[in-house]
């Protein structure tokens, strides 16, 4: 029997995609509005002249940015902080998640250490303690700064527990008979089938570390070890400084460049990497956003 949909049916399709489509159009069209004020001219940029087409077409913001060491610097420090951040938060959230989605009579201790971990969602140490506890610890001025005060994100181990405790008891029982180890079972079982929600949780905390500025600022005490998101605070306060310390030939070089186009350009650099990184994980992102839900 073939299928044919019925007439509310295709105006539900027709209105979801209409509406998906709106939505996505809303989420594109600001980013369109940046590139094309930060590849405009100086003159069209402050003139509020420029919508989704540059006007004036230039690369002087990006020339700029390229050729200041201190911005491929911070690129660099940001890119490292993303690398070692990631590895670390997700490894301790598998090595955390594992054994709490044990049930009770497995690991008795379980729910006194969820609500250990659960208590910190809500109550935080506040900034000075935690500030004189990292300078204790010698992490000052150091990149261990930005990456070990939040090595272990709560909300995101919770969310791979509930993922763990939704994989069937069967798979690990069998591999149990074989004599598997609990790192074995964690590696070679618990990981393997838990792409949608690493995928997930590995794309917020990159996001998080790519986005953190402030803790960069807190933290560090010189500017040649800021991370690109603190960096790009502080350049845009200094702008105009750094604009008239320029000589004659730099001037003429940089006629089209402004405050705003530059700003516009490092918004939109700062954004760049994580939507390349997106389509990547997207299949699997998907997936990860029912993690916790009902599962037949």
């Amino acid at each position: 029997m073939v299928y044919k949909p019925t007439l509310s049916r295709k105006l539900f399709i027709v209105m979801n995609a209409s509406v998906l489509t709106l939505i996505t159009i809303i989420g594109i069209v600001p980013f369109i509005h940046l590139l094309a004020v930060s590849l405009s001219s100086n003159t069209a940029a402050m003139a509020g002249e420029v919508k989704l087409v540059p006007i004036g077409f230039t690369l002087d913001a990006y020339v700029y940015l390229g050729h200041k060491v201190e911005f491929i610097r911070s690129l660099r420090v940001s890119l490292e902080r993303v690398v070692l951040g990631t590895a670390i938060n997700m490894f301790l959230i598998f090595i955390t998640a594992y054994p709490l989605a044990k049930e009770t009579e497995k690991f008795r201790s379980r729910t006194v250490y969820v609500w250990f971990f659960a208590v910190t969602i809500f109550l935080g140490g506040g900034l000075i303690p935690t500030y004189m506890v990292v300078k204790s610890t010698g992490l000052i001025n150091t990149i261990w700064a930005l990456i070990l005060p939040g090595a272990l994100n709560v909300w995101n181990m919770i969310m791979m527990l509930n993922f763990f405790r939704g994989i069937p008891k069967e798979m690990e029982e069998a591999a149990t008979i074989d004599g598997a180890s609990h790192w074995t079972l964690l590696w070679k079982i618990y990981l393997p089938v838990s792409l949608p929600a690493i995928a997930t949780i590995g794309l917020f905390t990159i996001i998080g570390h790519w986005n953190s500025w402030f803790d960069g600022i807190l933290y560090l005490n010189s500017p040649d070890k800021y991370p690109l998101q603190t960096y790009l605070s502080t350049l845009i306060t200094a702008m105009n400084a750094q604009m008239q310390s320029v000589n004659v030939e730099q001037l003429k070089q940089l006629e089209n460049l402004s405050e705003k186009t530059l700003r516009t350009a490092q918004i939109f650099m700062g954004a760049l990497p994580i939507l390349l990184v997106y389509p990547f994980v997207q299949r699997y992102f998907i997936k990860g956003m029912t993690v916790g839900s009902v599962k037949e």
